[in-house]
């Protein structure tokens, strides 16, 4: 059984989703659910989950970005993961990190990539007039958000839809997504994902 490891830097919604899917079937277990933030919610959800959790402030590594990875890196040596899932990680990892990592790091981005990488993706997508928008869950390489994608949702833009309307409404697909990717990785399959509203 694939051990998973999974990053979260808020609530843990994604990370909810991806814990509860691999709880229905066992093909995947959680090893660790770690944050950058101590005042994630998602750390309590998880611990009450009885899923072991730790916190790296990465404040007090200001300016120090090495300093915060190395830390990052032992706390994940120890849990031994097989797969790392970025779920609302707000931290961009460098490629030095990332290649210890190589192969094994699934993201998921709230936009249909390759549009829209980065940040304020709802808002891109309703300035550029798009009709559609979604979310992409990709493995994670040195390219910010330019990994090879192994899984995108679709949704309709709606006239009238706000970057805050758009966003809730991607949400429950996000929480589709992401575990059925994961549920297919943790069985060596890269074939691509599609899920439609």
């Amino acid at each position: 059984m694939k051990r998973v490891a999974i990053l979260i830097s808020g609530g843990g919604s994604n990370m909810m989703s991806l814990v509860a899917d691999m709880a229905r079937d066992d093909f995947a277990t959680p090893v660790l659910v770690l944050a950058n933030n101590p005042e994630a919610g998602g750390l309590a959800k998880a611990a009450e989950r009885g899923i072991p959790t730790a916190c790296i402030d990465h404040r007090p590594f200001q300016g120090d970005r090495a300093g915060f990875e190395d830390k990052l890196h032992e706390t994940l040596l120890a849990a031994d993961p097989d797969i790392i899932c970025l779920a609302g990680f707000m931290r961009i990892l460098t490629p030095g990190f990332i290649h210890k990592w190589q192969g094994k790091m699934l993201n998921i981005h709230p936009s249909i990539l390759p549009l829209f990488r980065g940040l304020h993706t709802h808002q891109r997508a309703l300035e550029a007039g798009m009709c559609v928008h979604g979310c992409t869950v990709h493995e994670v390489t040195g390219e910010l958000d330019g990994g090879p994608i192994l899984g995108q949702a679709v949704i309709p833009v709606q006239s009238g839809d706000t970057p805050e309307t758009l966003a809730r409404r991607l949400l429950p697909m996000e929480h589709r997504l992401y575990p059925a990717v994961l549920r297919k990785f943790a069985q060596n399959d890269r074939s691509p994902t599609q899920i439609l509203e």
